[in-house]
C-alpha cells in the first residue's frame, strides 16, 4: 500500500497556472485515488494551486515529479489511458522537471497502473481502426514514411551525428561518441551479414546513406540502397557523391517489395519497424528471393518483450498513433517465427538495448540544444513537446528492457 502525504509547497510554476475550481478538485481526488495503487518509486504531485503531495510505494524505485497546469488533464487521462497523458504532456496540461523518470516510475507499477492508462472501449477501437488504416501497403508505406522522415532533411541534420544516422549505435563505453558509436554498429552489422570484398550488396532502408558510405569505404563492394523516402534519396545521392563513391554506390526510391535482381548480402539496419506485421512475410520473401546462394543478411531491429506483445498488438501506442503511422515492433520469438515461415533461418547475433537507451539520451539533448534552429524552420511548441515525449518514452523503455534492439543474420533454413 503506497503512502500518501499532504503538503502545501511553494514550486516554480508556468504563468498560466491559476486556481482549480470545483471541476480541479475532483480532478485532484481522482487523481488521489489512481496514485495510492503505486508499489514502487516516489512520485510528487504539484497542482496549479501549489497544493501538492507525495505517493511513496513500498518498495524503493525512480522518483518523479508532475506539474499539473489544467486539470483536464485527470479526464483526458481517464478517457484517453496513455495516449491522453501524451497528448496532455504535449498540450501543455502538465510538465515534470524529468520526463524520463515519469516513464521510468510508470513501467515499474505498469500492473498498477493498468487500469488507470487504458483507454475508454471506444477510443481503444477508434485507435486500432487508424492504426489499420496506415497499413503499409506500397502507397501507404511511402505516406507513413513521409510523415516521418520528410520533416525535412535540415531538421534531422540538427541533432543527429554528422553520419546521419538515424539507428541505435554501439557503446563501447560512456566516453565513446555518438559518431563512433554509429560506426561500431555498422562494423557489426557489416559482419553479422558478412560483408566480404568483391560482394554485391542490398540495404533495404538507406536512410541518409551512413551505412552505405562506411560499407563502399570499407569494403571493395557495390552497394544498392533502397528508400521510399525522397528527401533521404536526395541526401544520400549527395553524400555519396561529395564522398567520391558514386561508382560504386546506386541510390534508389524504390520499395523493397519491386526489387529485382541478387545479391551476395543484404543489410536492414531498423527499417523492419515500418514494415507492418501484414507484410512481415513480404519482407522476409524478398530476403529469401535477392539472396545469392549461400548468400547472408544481417538485420538490425528493435523488438518488444515477447510477453509484452498481444496486448501491443491489440492496442496501439503513441509511437504509432502520433510519430511512426504504419509501425509496428515484432517480438524475438515472432521475427524468428516469421523469418523460418518464408524458409529463412534467423540466427540470434546480438542484443544492446542500454546501448540505445545511451543513442536516445544523445538525441535528446542534441535535439534540446538545436532546438532554437528548429524553431526558425518553423517547428513550434507542441511540436518540441511531442519529440520530447517521443524520445524520453523510448530512453526509458531501453534503459527497463521492456524493449531492446538486436542483430539477426538471416540465410537459407
Amino acid at each position: 500500500m503506497a503512502d500518501l502525504t499532504q503538503t502545501t509547497l511553494q514550486p516554480e510554476l508556468p504563468a498560466s497556472a491559476g486556481t482549480l475550481g470545483v471541476r480541479g478538485h475532483v480532478s485532484r481526488r481522482v487523481l488521489k485515488q489512481w496514485t495510492e495503487s503505486l508499489n514502487t518509486g516516489t512520485l510528487d504531485m504539484i497542482w496549479s494551486d501549489v497544493t501538492a503531495w507525495r505517493t511513496k510505494g513500498s518498495q524503493p524505485g525512480p522518483a518523479a515529479q508532475i506539474n499539473v497546469n489544467n486539470p483536464r488533464f485527470v479526464r483526458r487521462v481517464a478517457l484517453g489511458g496513455a495516449l491522453g497523458l501524451a497528448d496532455s504532456y504535449v498540450d501543455g496540461d502538465w510538465d515534470t522537471p524529468d520526463l524520463t523518470a515519469v516513464f521510468a516510475l510508470g513501467i515499474e507499477n505498469e500492473a498498477a497502473l493498468a487500469n488507470t492508462l487504458t483507454q475508454s472501449l471506444p477510443r481503444a477501437v477508434l485507435g486500432r481502426l487508424r492504426h489499420r488504416l496506415q497499413a503499409n501497403t506500397i502507397a501507404g508505406s511511402r505516406r507513413n514514411i513521409a510523415a516521418h522522415y520528410d520533416l525535412g532533411n535540415d531538421f534531422y541534420a540538427a541533432w543527429l551525428d554528422e553520419t546521419m544516422t538515424y539507428s541505435s549505435g554501439l557503446f563501447a563505453d560512456p566516453l565513446t561518441s555518438l559518431a563512433e558509436a554509429q560506426d561500431a554498429k555498422f562494423a557489426r552489422i557489416a559482419e553479422v551479414a558478412g560483408l566480404q570484398d568483391g560482394d554485391r550488396v542490398l540495404e533495404i532502408g538507406c536512410g541518409w546513406g551512413g551505412f552505405v558510405i562506411y560499407a563502399a569505404r570499407h569494403f571493395d563492394c557495390h552497394v544498392t540502397a533502397l528508400t521510399v523516402s525522397q528527401a533521404q534519396a536526395q541526401w544520400a545521392r549527395r553524400s555519396v557523391a561529395e564522398a567520391g563513391l558514386a561508382d560504386k554506390v546506386e541510390i534508389r526510391l524504390q520499395d523493397y517489395r519491386d526489387v529485382d535482381g541478387t545479391f551476395d548480402r543484404i543489410v536492414s539496419i531498423e527499417m523492419f519497424e515500418a514494415v507492418g506485421e501484414a507484410y512481415w512475410p513480404a519482407f522476409f520473401a524478398t530476403v529469401r528471393d535477392r539472396l545469392k546462394p549461400g548468400g547472408s543478411a544481417g538485420v538490425q531491429v528493435i523488438t518488444i518483450d515477447d510477453d509484452r506483445f498481444v496486448r501491443y498488438r491489440q492496442q496501439p501506442d503513441f509511437i504509432q498513433l502520433r510519430v511512426f503511422p504504419g509501425g509496428m515492433l515484432p517480438s524475438p520469438k515472432l521475427f524468428s517465427s516469421a523469418a523460418n515461415a518464408a524458409g529463412i533461418a534467423a540466427s540470434h547475433a546480438f542484443t544492446f538495448g542500454p546501448s540505445y537507451a545511451e543513442t536516445v539520451r544523445h538525441w535528446r539533448n542534441r535535439f534540446e540544444a538545436g532546438w532554437p534552429d528548429l524553431e526558425r524552420l518553423g517547428f513550434d511548441e507542441p511540436f518540441r513537446r511531442l519529440w520530447r515525449y517521443y524520445l524520453c518514452y523510448c530512453e526509458a523503455g531501453f534503459d527497463a528492457g521492456t524493449i531492446s534492439v538486436a542483430h539477426y543474420r538471416l540465410g537459407p533454413a
